[in-house]
């Protein structure tokens, strides 16, 4: 399969995971709190297959940065979290070093 096919799926299976986390009321609801280990589960089997033919850097960064901006957009629209222009322009700046470091760079195997 193709690896940024499993990257992708390894970042849906983060923020699947994530959002679960913020459901689990710290643990004490189980269906939100098995579905943390079952997406975080997914999620770092995923990159270890992505990781047999994608650099780590590459990987890492872009499984990272593409979280966390799935992860406050989710806040944004299901948890009524407030974002300010300094938050927008992070999380503009977040995408361009995704852009950078898997198109622009050499560090991407292409």
């Amino acid at each position: 399969m193709n690896p940024y096919v499993l990257l992708g799926l390894a970042i849906l299976s983060e923020i699947v995971g994530t959002t679960s986390l913020k459901l689990s009321d710290g643990f004490s609801q189980p269906l939100p709190s098995l579905v943390v280990l079952l997406g975080y589960g997914a999620a770092f089997y995923l990159l270890s297959l992505t990781l047999e033919e994608l650099p780590v850097g590459v990987v890492y960064g872009t499984w990272a940065a593409l979280g966390i901006v799935g992860v406050a957009t989710i806040g944004i629209v299901a948890f009524d979290e407030q974002i300010d222009i300094a938050g927008v322009v992070g999380v503009f700046l977040i995408i361009a070093g995704v852009y950078c470091l898997n198109i622009i760079s050499g560090m991407s195997t292409h």
